[in-house]
C-alpha cells in the first residue's frame, strides 16, 4: 500500500465514512484468520444514494491524502453494496437492507475490532 501506515489509512477512511454520515462504522482486524486482507471497514447507509456517496468519499479522500487508488471496485451500479479493495484493507460500504442480510460483522466475530471512536465525531 504505498509508505502510509494502515492505521493512517483507516483513519482516513473512517473519516471520510464519518463525513459523509456512515453509518455504525466498524474496523475488523482479520489479518490472522483469512489470507482475503488485513483489514476490513464497514459501515452502512440509508439510501443507495448515501451508499453511493460514501465509497466515493472514501475514495476521494484516500487518493487525495495518500494517493491510493483501490485495486478493484464491485456494486456501484446496484449500489446495495459497495467495495472498494486497497489490497490490505477492504472497504464494505452497505445499504441497510443490504448490511441485515449479510451480517459481515458476524461472519468475521473472530477478527479483532478496532478502536476507531477517536475519528468520529459525536453526533
Amino acid at each position: 500500500m504505498s509508505n502510509v501506515s494502515q492505521q493512517e489509512v483507516i483513519k482516513t477512511i473512517v473519516k471520510a465514512l464519518d463525513s459523509k454520515r456512515g453509518e455504525d462504522i466498524k474496523a475488523v482486524n482479520i489479518r490472522d484468520i483469512t489470507i482475503i486482507a488485513d483489514y476490513f471497514v464497514i459501515a452502512g447507509a440509508s439510501s443507495t444514494t448515501q451508499t453511493k456517496a460514501l465509497a466515493d468519499a472514501v475514495e476521494y479522500e484516500l487518493e487525495r491524502q495518500h494517493g491510493i487508488k483501490p485495486v478493484r471496485t464491485e456494486g456501484y451500479s446496484a449500489a446495495n453494496w459497495i467495495i472498494l479493495d486497497y489490497t490490505d484493507i477492504v472497504v464494505h460500504v452497505f445499504y441497510k437492507e443490504t448490511r441485515d442480510l449479510y451480517k459481515l460483522e458476524k461472519l468475521w466475530s473472530d477478527g479483532v475490532f478496532v478502536d476507531i471512536s477517536e475519528y468520529i465525531k459525536p453526533d
